[in-house]
């Protein structure tokens, strides 16, 4: 199921970045922003106003402010009337700088939303970047478990009742952390990246069959939970079937296409007596491994490779 979150509220804004309130119209509408780009009204403040992207939030800095110190008050009033006359989502001072009178009064005027960040303008301009892409994302919702295993967010699928959270529960249990637990929202972060989360409702929950829902934060502690995490590989587990041939020698790459990105996925067999989280665990540093330029598999095969020419 795909999903596209396309405006965030300021509110949450103000939230997540700690913004000061200075100006928030008393109109009882939530206010929102649809684009996650940034705009330094500079050219505005020099009083072109051609090309501005108004519905972008507004991000006042250092130079900004400066150049606009150095403005008569007469073409200051006249640029803030019009800077203000546009349908702006909110406009952000950096550095914790003083707003001027003037400056307040036509914001309150048009009605527009007026924050103050502490942070220097670089540094609230990446957090805020940050933010918005990551809550405007285009989203899948699927059917999985997401744990992070030694660094490597292991998303695991398979049909229903094959043991997908036993397997993740054990590998909480193992010192691993869970992610998300049935359903995992998965955000398209730029080409190559996947960030997977649980829905907010069913955060750090995970169900058991016959034991019913477990809060996993509150057994294990903070230690064994996580918001949120990057996807590195994929794992299939079923049921073991004698007739199908399985991989032994690791040298067979398959991949998942999701959203787009190609995901190395592993098929892993599950059958009783075998400890499909230590699979798991080993999977997962072999990944790695193999991310640092060793590769199991290859190495044992130069070796037989060897080995044969030797004795001809």
């Amino acid at each position: 199921m795909e999903n596209n979150t396309n405006k965030v509220k300021i509110i949450d804004i103000i939230n997540a970045l700690d913004l000061e309130i200075i100006n928030y119209p008393d109109d009882d509408r939530e206010h929102f922003v649809t684009t996650p780009e940034l705009n330094r009204p500079g050219l505005q403040y020099a009083g072109f106003f051609e090309y501005f992207s108004y519905e972008r939030i507004q991000i006042i800095g250092k130079t900004e402010y400066a150049y606009f110190a150095t403005i008569d008050s007469e073409s200051r009033r006249e640029r803030l009337e019009k800077f203000f006359s546009y349908d702006i989502p909110a406009v952000i001072i950096s550095r914790d700088m003083e707003i001027k009178p003037d400056f307040l009064e036509i914001a309150k005027k048009h009605n527009i939303i007026v924050l103050k960040s502490e942070r220097n303008t670089t540094r609230l301009i990446n957090k805020l970047s940050n933010y918005l892409e990551n809550r405007m994302a285009k989203y899948e919702t699927i059917h999985g478990v997401l744990v992070d295993i030694y660094g490597v967010g292991v998303l695991i699928k398979g049909e229903s009742s094959v043991g997908k959270s036993e397997t993740a529960l054990e590998l909480v249990q193992r010192g691993h952390r869970l992610v998300a637990d049935d359903a995992v929202e998965i955000r398209k972060i730029d080409e190559k990246t996947l960030i997977g989360q649980a829905p907010e409702l069913i955060r750090h929950f995970m169900e058991i069959r016959g034991i019913g829902i477990l809060d996993i934060k509150t057994l294990y502690g903070v230690r064994a939970v996580k918001v949120s995490h990057d996807i590195g590989l994929v794992i299939h587990l079923e049921s073991w079937d004698k007739n199908k041939y399985y991989d032994r020698l690791g040298l067979d790459r398959e991949y998942e296409n999701i959203m787009g990105v190609q995901i190395e996925k592993m098929t892993v067999p599950v059958k009783p007596g075998r400890n499909t989280s230590m699979i798991l665990e080993v999977a997962a540093m072999n990944y790695r491994q193999r991310g640092m330029g060793y590769d199991a598999a290859e190495e044992f095969t130069k070796k037989l490779n060897l080995l044969l020419q030797n004795d001809k």
